[in-house]
């Protein structure tokens, strides 16, 4: 039996609409969350996630402004920025777009970031509230990965759990989320030895090492849930073979398009797994869900003694 598929997108759509209606009740109380953007230069990729971005704010309710300081800015000119977006009371968040240019301390511009206002949750002082179980703002794409399997009513307790890659930004701190959700967790990466045999002892295998395909059928016990971060661009006919031979819809795509989106997790996993999340359409749209979600969560943790009457997140 085919894999369950885990609809990203129409979670992604069930959080909107609770952080519209969060938006509403805290305007009532005369409060409107705001997030500034900050994207440095002419990142074509950079520009696309900006736009959506945005977007998401307008249709949530939520107050946004888009700062695009030139390819030349220099770390001192992006931390006077920085500085003045902390100090301005009526911004909730601040989202730093990555990659900033190579003449940037990106680590220095990031660590400039009030905590309180950092919605992507890369502050090392919200590091250290996730994995003591804090308060706190948590990394956007780990935290979506928490919700499909919430909302999916997928059990995390008790469960077994193996991530592989071990980033800051989506490894890291998805592992710590599931720990903090009571499952074992093993996280796997480039040293792990035997890397198939660990995987395949996981109810809940998180795939988020940045390459196409790499989690196969053997990696994969039977009815496990798989849970696929990559999102990765494929143009080389040979790879696409590898990933896609015999899919008709994929092929005229591809040689339409000349290339093709495709996860960490190689396709013929959909055969063994009990639950898949697709990609396009899976843990992707959770990212700015949860990206509206945190600064919704920001604007009640600075302002909430303001307007009593909100509840704390």
């Amino acid at each position: 039996m085919p894999a369950r598929i885990l609809d990203g997108t129409s979670i992604a759509n069930e959080i909107r609409s609770e952080v519209a209606a969060e938006v509403k009740k805290m305007a009532a109380a005369g409060v409107r969350p705001g997030l500034a953007v900050v994207l440095v230069g002419h990142n074509p990729a950079s520009e696309i996630y900006v736009r959506g971005k945005v977007k998401a704010c307008e249709d949530v309710g939520v107050y946004s402004e888009e700062h695009t300081p030139p390819e030349t800015a220099t770390t001192a000119e992006l931390l006077a920025l920085v500085d003045n977006l902390n100090r301005r009371d009526e911004i909730d968040g601040i989202l730093v777009q990555l990659p900033l240019p190579l003449q940037v301390d990106s680590k220095q511009v990031l660590m400039a970031v009030d905590p309180m206002k950092d919605v992507d949750g890369f502050h090392p002082v919200n590091v250290g509230f996730l994995s003591t179980q804090r308060p706190g703002l948590v990394p956007c794409t780990p935290a979506g990965v928490i919700e499909i399997l919430k909302r999916s009513q997928i059990p995390v307790a008790g469960q077994e759990a193996v991530v592989v890659g071990r980033s800051d930004i989506v490894g890291k701190p998805a592992a710590m989320l599931l720990m903090n959700a009571n499952a074992t967790v093993t996280v796997c990466h480039s040293k792990t030895h035997d890397l198939p045999g660990v995987c395949r002892r996981a109810n809940i295998l998180v795939a988020a090492i940045g390459r196409a395909g790499m989690v196969t059928r053997d990696f994969v016990k039977p009815g496990a849930t798989v849970i696929d971060v990559g999102m990765n661009k494929v143009t080389d006919p040979a790879e696409f073979q590898r990933l896609f031979a015999g899919n008709s819809k994929r092929e005229q795509t591809f040689r339409m398009k000349g290339s093709t989106l495709v996860g960490d997790v190689h396709p013929e996993v959909a055969e063994v797994a009990g639950a898949l999340t697709p990609v396009p359409g899976g843990v992707g749209p959770l990212t700015i869900a949860m990206l509206m979600y945190n600064t919704v969560k920001a604007a009640k943790m600075r302002r909430g003694n303001r307007v009593p009457e909100l509840s704390r997140v």
